[in-house]
């Protein structure tokens, strides 16, 4: 059915409308898919299968205690899973499709498989954008839980190759649409009784929050894992990483930004937004050079760059 496919057992599809379709038909049957979105490439599975979402979290080699994001069509098929009121019905209005996941309340009969959310009484919730995942979502007519499609703490995919290299054979397909434009995960937010507050930034910023809102986010500190990307070893490539590097030392692959050059730039220009397209991207490469560690140029802590330094020091952290 599927052309070869040296590297793994998986088969690489151009994301057209016949493969759209093949993957379609996996979901249902219980199978799981790698399926890009304009962020990350994510592993998606049927969120109303207990088997389906298991495979996830074996191929991922994800602890179960860190709940999936739902993806859903549309607000009206979140609402079906959900508890939504003004605060989330504004910002499903200004941000939906895109970049921003809510965590919700859930509704006690919601048919979602009980990992997904790792027991919590809340949900992750995202309605995306890619006409790639959208199409996924019509053809299958399933809600799909879909994580990032890498091996559970390591870089994050956005590209088909990162997949294949990751998972090498665990997952049975992987559409490809080219790189991702956004190249970073969702933002997450929590609408809370008493207000809101970021669990993991990401392409929607604080200040796009607040400007639908008119309100700053609230402080809590809760000790459970709420959403994905809250641990605090994540995105981690295999080698060590230095942040905030203004030189490279011996045996250093150095990511620079700006006017601070290096082997690649995620921006010259000092773009955050080209910067957190590319910096997965960067990362993937500089972990598969012959280098032995890696540096990064230092980020401003503005705007996106806040996601980008968030899942820098991530990366880091060991």
């Amino acid at each position: 059915m599927f052309g070869s496919n040296t590297l793994g057992d998986g088969w690489v599809l151009p994301a057209d409308n016949a493969a759209i379709t093949a993957a379609a038909d996996l979901l249902r049957g219980g199978e799981i898919v790698a399926i890009p979105t304009a962020t990350v490439y994510g592993l998606a599975a049927a969120a109303s299968k207990a088997d389906a979402v298991a495979k996830i979290y074996a191929a991922k080699g994800r602890p179960d205690f860190n709940p999936l994001i739902v993806h859903v069509p549309d607000q009206a098929a979140a609402e079906r899973l959900a508890l939504f009121g003004e605060m989330a019905d504004r910002l499903a209005a200004a941000f939906w499709p895109g970049p921003l996941t809510l965590v919700l309340a859930l509704h006690d009969d919601a048919p979602v498989a009980k990992a997904v959310t790792a027991g919590l009484p809340t949900i992750a919730i995202r309605c995306p954008a890619h006409p790639v995942m959208q199409a996924v979502l019509a053809k299958c007519g399933l809600n799909l839980a879909a994580p990032s499609a890498n091996k559970s703490g390591g870089i994050s995919p956005t590209r088909a190759e990162h997949v294949l290299s990751s998972l090498n054979g665990a997952v049975p397909l992987i559409l490809d649409a080219g790189p991702c434009t956004a190249g970073l995960e969702s933002t997450i937010v929590a609408v809370r009784e008493n207000g809101w507050q970021i669990l993991r930034p990401g392409p929607v910023t604080v200040e796009d929050i607040e400007a639908v809102l008119r309100c700053r986010p609230v402080a809590i500190v809760r000790d459970e894992i709420e959403a994905p990307g809250q641990l605090a070893s994540h995105y981690a490539p295999l080698k060590p990483i230095r942040l905030n590097a203004e030189v490279a030392k011996p045996g250093e692959w150095l990511i620079g930004y700006g006017a601070l050059g290096g082997d690649e730039n995620l921006s010259s220009s000092g773009d955050l937004a080209i910067a957190a397209a590319h910096l997965f991207d960067a990362l993937h490469r500089a972990d598969s050079s012959d280098r032995a560690t890696i540096a990064v140029a230092p980020i401003p802590n503005i705007g996106i760059g806040v996601a980008i330094n968030d899942r820098l020091a991530r990366a880091a952290a060991r």
